[in-house]
Protein backbone atom coordinates (compact mmCIF):
# COMPACT_ATOMS: atom_id res chain seq x y z
CA UNK A 1 0.00 0.00 0.00
CA UNK A 2 2.80 2.39 0.99
CA UNK A 3 4.75 1.64 -2.55
CA UNK A 4 1.68 2.21 -4.58
CA UNK A 5 0.71 5.49 -2.61
CA UNK A 6 3.90 6.81 -2.93
CA UNK A 7 4.10 5.62 -6.64
CA UNK A 8 1.17 7.57 -7.31
CA UNK A 9 2.08 10.50 -5.64
CA UNK A 10 5.22 10.60 -7.85
CA UNK A 11 3.38 10.27 -11.04
CA UNK A 12 0.91 13.18 -10.10
CA UNK A 13 3.80 15.09 -9.39
CA UNK A 14 5.73 13.95 -12.29
CA UNK A 15 2.67 15.04 -14.59
CA UNK A 16 2.26 17.86 -12.88
CA UNK A 17 5.86 19.12 -13.16
CA UNK A 18 5.63 18.12 -17.01
CA UNK A 19 2.88 20.15 -17.76
CA UNK A 20 3.96 23.42 -15.83
CA UNK A 21 7.20 22.95 -17.97
CA UNK A 22 5.09 22.43 -21.45
CA UNK A 23 3.16 25.61 -20.48
CA UNK A 24 4.28 28.75 -22.63
CA UNK A 25 4.43 31.99 -20.55
CA UNK A 26 4.12 34.23 -23.16
CA UNK A 27 2.03 37.07 -22.24
CA UNK A 28 0.61 40.79 -23.92
CA UNK A 29 1.37 43.78 -21.60
CA UNK A 30 -1.17 46.48 -20.59
CA UNK A 31 0.98 49.33 -22.08
CA UNK A 32 0.69 52.64 -21.77
CA UNK A 33 -1.99 54.92 -23.40
CA UNK A 34 -2.79 58.17 -24.88
CA UNK A 35 -5.50 59.98 -26.01
CA UNK A 36 -4.81 61.86 -29.20
CA UNK A 37 -8.31 63.35 -30.10
CA UNK A 38 -10.97 63.99 -27.94
CA UNK A 39 -13.75 66.34 -29.41
CA UNK A 40 -17.45 66.17 -29.33
CA UNK A 41 -17.32 63.88 -32.36
CA UNK A 42 -14.33 61.98 -32.00
CA UNK A 43 -12.60 59.96 -29.59
CA UNK A 44 -8.98 58.61 -30.35
CA UNK A 45 -6.80 56.55 -27.94
CA UNK A 46 -3.68 54.85 -29.32
CA UNK A 47 -2.06 52.28 -26.99
CA UNK A 48 2.01 50.75 -27.36
CA UNK A 49 1.56 47.05 -25.98
CA UNK A 50 4.63 44.41 -25.73
CA UNK A 51 4.91 40.51 -26.18
CA UNK A 52 6.94 39.11 -23.92
CA UNK A 53 8.19 36.09 -24.07
CA UNK A 54 10.13 35.26 -20.43
CA UNK A 55 11.36 31.70 -21.53
CA UNK A 56 14.69 31.06 -22.25
CA UNK A 57 14.00 27.52 -23.66
CA UNK A 58 11.03 28.21 -25.66
CA UNK A 59 10.07 30.13 -28.67
CA UNK A 60 6.17 30.89 -29.12
CA UNK A 61 3.95 31.29 -32.25
CA UNK A 62 0.76 33.78 -32.17
CA UNK A 63 -1.30 32.77 -34.58
CA UNK A 64 -4.35 35.06 -34.13
CA UNK A 65 -4.78 38.08 -32.44
CA UNK A 66 -8.27 40.06 -32.51
CA UNK A 67 -9.78 43.42 -31.02
CA UNK A 68 -13.54 44.04 -29.34
CA UNK A 69 -14.08 47.33 -27.80
CA UNK A 70 -17.15 47.52 -25.14
CA UNK A 71 -18.09 51.21 -24.96
CA UNK A 72 -20.12 52.32 -21.51
CA UNK A 73 -22.31 54.54 -21.54
CA UNK A 74 -25.83 56.04 -19.55
CA UNK A 75 -27.48 56.65 -22.78
CA UNK A 76 -28.26 54.52 -26.02
CA UNK A 77 -25.50 53.91 -28.23
CA UNK A 78 -27.24 54.87 -31.59
CA UNK A 79 -25.19 56.41 -33.93
CA UNK A 80 -22.01 55.52 -32.60
CA UNK A 81 -19.12 53.74 -34.38
CA UNK A 82 -15.92 51.90 -33.01
CA UNK A 83 -12.97 51.00 -35.53
CA UNK A 84 -9.89 49.55 -34.11
CA UNK A 85 -6.44 48.78 -36.11
CA UNK A 86 -3.52 46.37 -34.99
CA UNK A 87 -0.08 47.40 -36.18
CA UNK A 88 2.54 45.05 -35.30
CA UNK A 89 6.01 46.41 -34.80
CA UNK A 90 7.65 42.39 -35.45
CA UNK A 91 10.57 42.63 -37.70
CA UNK A 92 9.60 39.64 -39.67
CA UNK A 93 6.23 40.19 -39.68
CA UNK A 94 4.90 43.43 -40.74
CA UNK A 95 1.22 44.55 -40.24
CA UNK A 96 -0.98 43.92 -44.05
CA UNK A 97 -2.94 46.55 -45.34
CA UNK A 98 -5.22 44.41 -45.59
CA UNK A 99 -6.21 43.49 -41.55
CA UNK A 100 -5.29 40.30 -42.00
CA UNK A 101 -2.76 38.55 -39.25
CA UNK A 102 0.52 37.06 -39.88
CA UNK A 103 1.21 34.68 -37.81
CA UNK A 104 4.33 35.59 -35.80
CA UNK A 105 6.89 33.73 -34.01
CA UNK A 106 8.56 35.74 -30.55
CA UNK A 107 11.66 34.32 -29.89
CA UNK A 108 13.13 33.65 -26.43
CA UNK A 109 13.44 36.35 -24.33
CA UNK A 110 12.29 38.89 -26.88
CA UNK A 111 10.04 41.67 -26.34
CA UNK A 112 7.95 42.53 -29.60
CA UNK A 113 5.43 46.13 -29.74
CA UNK A 114 2.16 45.54 -30.85
CA UNK A 115 0.41 49.27 -31.44
CA UNK A 116 -3.69 49.53 -31.25
CA UNK A 117 -5.74 52.21 -31.95
CA UNK A 118 -9.47 52.93 -31.31
CA UNK A 119 -11.51 55.33 -32.95
CA UNK A 120 -14.97 56.49 -31.92
CA UNK A 121 -17.18 58.43 -33.89
CA UNK A 122 -21.02 59.80 -33.69
CA UNK A 123 -22.97 62.78 -33.19
CA UNK A 124 -22.17 63.86 -29.96
CA UNK A 125 -20.23 61.84 -27.66
CA UNK A 126 -20.70 63.19 -24.66
CA UNK A 127 -22.51 60.66 -22.59
CA UNK A 128 -20.03 57.98 -23.00
CA UNK A 129 -17.92 56.97 -19.53
CA UNK A 130 -15.58 54.31 -20.58
CA UNK A 131 -14.42 52.10 -23.59
CA UNK A 132 -13.72 48.44 -22.77
CA UNK A 133 -11.12 46.86 -25.34
CA UNK A 134 -10.62 43.32 -25.43
CA UNK A 135 -7.83 41.73 -27.25
CA UNK A 136 -8.13 37.65 -27.48
CA UNK A 137 -5.26 36.45 -29.01
CA UNK A 138 -3.33 32.42 -29.68
CA UNK A 139 -0.32 31.28 -28.32
CA UNK A 140 0.81 28.29 -30.03
CA UNK A 141 3.96 25.70 -28.94
CA UNK A 142 4.64 23.03 -26.56
CA UNK A 143 1.29 23.84 -24.45
CA UNK A 144 -0.55 23.54 -27.88
CA UNK A 145 -3.00 25.73 -29.16
CA UNK A 146 -4.03 28.07 -25.85
CA UNK A 147 -6.20 30.87 -26.47
CA UNK A 148 -5.83 34.50 -24.07
CA UNK A 149 -6.98 37.55 -22.99
CA UNK A 150 -5.82 40.49 -22.18
CA UNK A 151 -8.29 43.50 -21.25
CA UNK A 152 -8.01 47.54 -20.98
CA UNK A 153 -10.34 49.87 -19.62
CA UNK A 154 -9.82 53.42 -21.13
CA UNK A 155 -12.15 56.32 -19.46
CA UNK A 156 -13.63 58.78 -21.79
CA UNK A 157 -15.61 61.15 -19.57
CA UNK A 158 -13.55 63.22 -16.82
CA UNK A 159 -15.64 65.59 -14.53
CA UNK A 160 -14.62 69.25 -13.62
CA UNK A 161 -12.71 69.19 -10.65
CA UNK A 162 -14.20 72.07 -9.57
CA UNK A 163 -17.77 70.53 -9.73
CA UNK A 164 -17.86 67.15 -8.25
CA UNK A 165 -18.41 67.99 -4.20
CA UNK A 166 -20.85 66.11 -2.48
CA UNK A 167 -20.92 67.45 1.39
CA UNK A 168 -22.29 65.31 4.20
CA UNK A 169 -22.39 65.62 8.00
CA UNK A 170 -22.08 63.05 10.42
CA UNK A 171 -23.26 63.22 13.86
CA UNK A 172 -19.44 62.88 14.46
CA UNK A 173 -18.45 66.29 14.14
CA UNK A 174 -17.43 66.00 10.94
CA UNK A 175 -17.71 67.01 7.53
CA UNK A 176 -17.34 64.22 4.44
CA UNK A 177 -16.59 65.70 0.92
CA UNK A 178 -17.81 63.01 -1.87
CA UNK A 179 -15.26 63.64 -4.76
CA UNK A 180 -16.30 62.11 -7.85
CA UNK A 181 -13.78 61.10 -10.79
CA UNK A 182 -13.44 59.64 -14.11
CA UNK A 183 -13.57 55.76 -14.40
CA UNK A 184 -10.30 55.02 -12.98
CA UNK A 185 -7.73 52.26 -14.97
CA UNK A 186 -4.15 51.39 -15.48
CA UNK A 187 -3.12 54.47 -16.09
CA UNK A 188 -3.65 56.62 -12.99
CA UNK A 189 -1.55 57.40 -10.30
CA UNK A 190 -3.61 57.71 -6.81
CA UNK A 191 -1.29 60.73 -6.45
CA UNK A 192 -2.21 62.43 -9.54
CA UNK A 193 -5.59 61.52 -9.21
CA UNK A 194 -5.84 63.40 -5.61
CA UNK A 195 -3.91 66.71 -7.00
CA UNK A 196 -6.46 66.65 -9.51
CA UNK A 197 -9.83 65.72 -8.12
CA UNK A 198 -9.16 66.66 -4.09
CA UNK A 199 -6.43 69.02 -3.60
CA UNK A 200 -8.05 71.99 -4.72
CA UNK A 201 -10.67 71.56 -1.55
CA UNK A 202 -9.32 70.07 0.48
CA UNK A 203 -8.23 72.68 3.85
CA UNK A 204 -5.84 72.13 6.31
CA UNK A 205 -6.43 69.35 8.86
CA UNK A 206 -8.61 67.27 6.56
CA UNK A 207 -7.99 63.47 5.61
CA UNK A 208 -7.87 62.07 2.57
CA UNK A 209 -9.27 58.52 2.07
CA UNK A 210 -9.42 55.98 -0.75
CA UNK A 211 -11.19 52.78 -0.94
CA UNK A 212 -8.81 49.91 -1.59
CA UNK A 213 -10.39 48.33 -4.52
CA UNK A 214 -9.88 51.82 -6.30
CA UNK A 215 -5.88 51.52 -5.76
CA UNK A 216 -5.88 47.82 -6.60
CA UNK A 217 -7.43 48.94 -10.43
CA UNK A 218 -4.92 51.75 -10.40
CA UNK A 219 -2.07 49.13 -9.69
CA UNK A 220 -3.16 47.17 -12.70
CA UNK A 221 -4.65 43.93 -9.99
CA UNK A 222 -7.47 42.60 -11.66
CA UNK A 223 -8.05 39.74 -13.89
CA UNK A 224 -10.78 38.54 -16.21
CA UNK A 225 -11.66 35.20 -15.29
CA UNK A 226 -10.95 33.66 -18.75
CA UNK A 227 -7.12 34.41 -17.87
CA UNK A 228 -7.31 32.43 -14.33
CA UNK A 229 -6.30 28.64 -14.80
CA UNK A 230 -7.94 27.10 -12.19
CA UNK A 231 -6.59 24.12 -10.37
CA UNK A 232 -8.09 21.27 -8.66
CA UNK A 233 -7.67 22.56 -5.39
CA UNK A 234 -9.23 25.78 -5.87
CA UNK A 235 -12.28 23.63 -7.86
CA UNK A 236 -12.74 21.70 -4.80
CA UNK A 237 -11.79 24.08 -1.80
CA UNK A 238 -13.88 26.67 -3.17
CA UNK A 239 -17.21 24.92 -2.33
CA UNK A 240 -17.00 24.91 1.66
CA UNK A 241 -16.65 28.63 1.86
CA UNK A 242 -19.81 30.34 2.13
CA UNK A 243 -21.85 31.68 -0.71
CA UNK A 244 -21.53 35.51 0.11
CA UNK A 245 -17.44 34.84 0.33
CA UNK A 246 -15.18 36.10 -2.63
CA UNK A 247 -13.40 32.97 -2.44
CA UNK A 248 -16.49 30.81 -2.97
CA UNK A 249 -15.69 30.72 -6.99
CA UNK A 250 -12.93 28.43 -8.52
CA UNK A 251 -11.23 31.43 -9.79
CA UNK A 252 -11.62 33.49 -6.69
CA UNK A 253 -9.79 30.74 -4.20
CA UNK A 254 -7.54 30.60 -7.19
CA UNK A 255 -6.66 34.06 -7.58
CA UNK A 256 -5.31 33.51 -3.85
CA UNK A 257 -3.56 30.49 -4.73
CA UNK A 258 -1.86 32.36 -7.38
CA UNK A 259 -0.78 34.99 -4.54
CA UNK A 260 0.38 32.91 -1.67
CA UNK A 261 0.83 29.79 -2.84
CA UNK A 262 -1.43 26.40 -2.41
CA UNK A 263 1.27 24.85 0.99
CA UNK A 264 -0.09 28.43 2.48
CA UNK A 265 -3.87 27.94 1.26
CA UNK A 266 -4.55 24.19 1.95
CA UNK A 267 -2.51 24.83 5.51
CA UNK A 268 -4.82 27.19 6.35
CA UNK A 269 -8.38 25.90 5.36
CA UNK A 270 -7.15 22.48 7.31
CA UNK A 271 -6.15 24.32 10.61
CA UNK A 272 -9.36 27.10 10.15
CA UNK A 273 -12.09 23.83 9.59
CA UNK A 274 -10.33 22.39 13.43
CA UNK A 275 -10.82 25.82 14.86
CA UNK A 276 -14.77 26.26 13.36
CA UNK A 277 -15.30 23.05 14.69
CA UNK A 278 -13.80 24.15 18.35
CA UNK A 279 -16.30 27.52 17.93
CA UNK A 280 -13.30 29.85 16.26
CA UNK A 281 -14.25 31.12 13.05
CA UNK A 282 -12.40 33.49 11.19
CA UNK A 283 -8.97 31.78 11.47
CA UNK A 284 -8.65 30.81 7.75
CA UNK A 285 -8.49 34.52 6.84
CA UNK A 286 -5.61 35.18 9.75
CA UNK A 287 -3.43 31.94 8.52
CA UNK A 288 -3.97 32.74 4.34
CA UNK A 289 -2.57 36.55 4.52
CA UNK A 290 -3.86 39.72 3.84
CA UNK A 291 -5.02 38.92 0.66
CA UNK A 292 -7.49 36.37 1.31
CA UNK A 293 -10.19 39.58 3.03
CA UNK A 294 -9.28 41.49 0.17
CA UNK A 295 -10.24 39.98 -2.89
CA UNK A 296 -13.56 40.76 -4.74
CA UNK A 297 -14.86 38.19 -6.48
CA UNK A 298 -17.46 39.05 -10.34
CA UNK A 299 -19.90 41.42 -9.14
CA UNK A 300 -17.89 43.16 -6.66
CA UNK A 301 -17.17 46.50 -7.69
CA UNK A 302 -18.82 49.18 -10.20
CA UNK A 303 -18.87 48.09 -13.92
CA UNK A 304 -16.89 47.08 -16.32
CA UNK A 305 -14.89 45.78 -13.36
CA UNK A 306 -17.57 43.67 -11.89
CA UNK A 307 -16.77 41.33 -14.77
CA UNK A 308 -13.09 40.80 -13.35
CA UNK A 309 -11.37 39.63 -10.03
CA UNK A 310 -10.01 42.28 -8.54
CA UNK A 311 -7.12 41.96 -5.70
CA UNK A 312 -6.27 43.57 -2.93
CA UNK A 313 -4.04 46.40 -3.70
CA UNK A 314 0.07 46.25 -2.71
CA UNK A 315 2.19 48.14 -1.02
CA UNK A 316 -0.56 50.47 0.51
CA UNK A 317 1.84 52.10 3.23
CA UNK A 318 3.90 53.35 0.56
CA UNK A 319 1.15 54.66 -1.36
CA UNK A 320 -0.33 56.76 1.27
CA UNK A 321 3.18 57.80 2.29
CA UNK A 322 3.33 59.28 -1.23
CA UNK A 323 0.81 60.82 -1.04
CA UNK A 324 1.61 62.50 2.81
CA UNK A 325 5.00 63.53 0.97
CA UNK A 326 3.30 65.02 -2.65
CA UNK A 327 0.25 66.64 -1.12
CA UNK A 328 0.83 67.17 2.06
CA UNK A 329 -2.55 65.60 3.47
CA UNK A 330 -3.44 63.20 6.14
CA UNK A 331 -3.91 59.98 4.34
CA UNK A 332 -5.68 56.65 4.31
CA UNK A 333 -6.40 53.24 1.94
CA UNK A 334 -9.54 51.92 3.72
CA UNK A 335 -11.60 48.48 2.85
CA UNK A 336 -15.36 49.52 3.95
CA UNK A 337 -18.42 47.84 3.02
CA UNK A 338 -22.13 47.84 3.78
CA UNK A 339 -22.04 45.61 6.79
CA UNK A 340 -20.48 48.32 8.56
CA UNK A 341 -17.21 46.77 8.56
CA UNK A 342 -14.23 49.05 8.20
CA UNK A 343 -10.91 47.98 7.86
CA UNK A 344 -7.88 50.42 7.59
CA UNK A 345 -4.95 48.77 5.49
CA UNK A 346 -2.87 51.74 5.65
CA UNK A 347 -2.51 55.47 6.83
CA UNK A 348 -0.60 58.23 7.78
CA UNK A 349 0.60 59.25 11.27
CA UNK A 350 -1.53 62.08 11.66
CA UNK A 351 -5.15 60.52 10.47
CA UNK A 352 -7.42 60.39 13.70
CA UNK A 353 -8.06 56.74 13.04
CA UNK A 354 -10.93 56.36 15.88
CA UNK A 355 -12.82 59.40 14.29
CA UNK A 356 -12.22 57.48 10.77
CA UNK A 357 -13.92 54.36 11.44
CA UNK A 358 -16.40 55.98 13.31
CA UNK A 359 -17.04 58.11 9.67
CA UNK A 360 -17.02 55.17 7.64
CA UNK A 361 -19.09 52.41 9.40
CA UNK A 362 -21.94 53.85 7.16
CA UNK A 363 -19.73 53.37 4.11
CA UNK A 364 -20.73 57.13 2.41
CA UNK A 365 -18.73 56.36 -0.91
CA UNK A 366 -21.18 53.44 -1.45
CA UNK A 367 -20.45 50.25 -3.15
CA UNK A 368 -22.30 50.43 -6.59
CA UNK A 369 -21.48 52.60 -9.50
CA UNK A 370 -21.30 55.92 -7.38
CA UNK A 371 -17.88 56.48 -8.63
CA UNK A 372 -16.57 58.81 -5.76
CA UNK A 373 -13.46 56.74 -5.01
CA UNK A 374 -12.17 59.44 -3.21
CA UNK A 375 -13.74 61.15 0.18
CA UNK A 376 -12.25 63.96 2.35
CA UNK A 377 -12.97 63.44 5.98
CA UNK A 378 -12.85 67.43 7.98
CA UNK A 379 -13.12 67.38 11.61
CA UNK A 380 -15.15 70.29 12.44
CA UNK A 381 -14.96 72.43 15.76
CA UNK A 382 -16.86 71.29 18.95
CA UNK A 383 -19.41 72.97 19.44
CA UNK A 384 -20.01 76.17 21.81
CA UNK A 385 -20.27 75.65 25.19
CA UNK A 386 -24.01 76.44 26.68
CA UNK A 387 -24.44 80.04 28.53
CA UNK A 388 -24.23 79.70 31.90
CA UNK A 389 -27.28 79.35 33.78
CA UNK A 390 -29.08 82.35 34.73
CA UNK A 391 -28.62 84.10 38.53
CA UNK A 392 -31.33 85.97 39.55
CA UNK A 393 -30.56 89.10 40.99
CA UNK A 394 -31.79 91.32 44.27
CA UNK A 395 -35.13 92.43 42.68
CA UNK A 396 -36.23 88.86 41.38
CA UNK A 397 -34.56 86.81 44.94
CA UNK A 398 -35.47 88.33 48.42
CA UNK A 399 -33.12 85.80 49.71
CA UNK A 400 -30.18 87.38 47.90
CA UNK A 401 -27.96 90.12 49.06
CA UNK A 402 -28.41 93.41 47.85
CA UNK A 403 -26.50 95.26 45.60
CA UNK A 404 -22.74 96.08 46.91
CA UNK A 405 -23.50 93.69 49.73
CA UNK A 406 -21.15 91.08 50.88
CA UNK A 407 -22.53 87.65 50.21
CA UNK A 408 -22.30 86.24 53.90
CA UNK A 409 -25.03 87.83 56.23
CA UNK A 410 -24.68 89.75 59.00
CA UNK A 411 -25.37 87.57 62.14
CA UNK A 412 -27.31 89.70 63.37
CA UNK A 413 -30.02 90.20 60.97
CA UNK A 414 -29.48 91.68 57.44
CA UNK A 415 -26.42 92.25 55.48
CA UNK A 416 -23.10 93.84 55.64
CA UNK A 417 -21.66 96.51 53.17
CA UNK A 418 -19.59 95.84 50.80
Amino acid sequence: MMLLLVGGLGGWWFDHWLRRRSQNSLHLSRGGWQMEVQEDDHYRWRGHLEWINPSHRFEVMVPECTVQVKLLSRYDLAGIGVKTELISHHPDAPTRPDGYWLARIIKTRQRIGLEVTVDITGGDLTGLQAAWVQLRYVTYGPGGWVPRYQHIVLPLAFPDPTRTIVSRHTPWRAEILLIRTHLLCHLDDPVAVIKRYAQAHALPGDMVVLGETPVAIMQGRWRHPQQIRTGWLARHLCTFFLPTSSLATACGLQSLIDLVGWPQVLGAFLVGAVAKLAGRPGVFYQLAGEQAALIDDVTGTLPPYDQFVVLGPTRPQTVVGEIKEQTGLAAAIVDVNDLKAVRILAATGDVNLELLTRVLVDNPAGNADEQTPLLLIRPLPPEPKPPEPFTPDYADDPSAPPPRMEDDPDPHGGWRPA
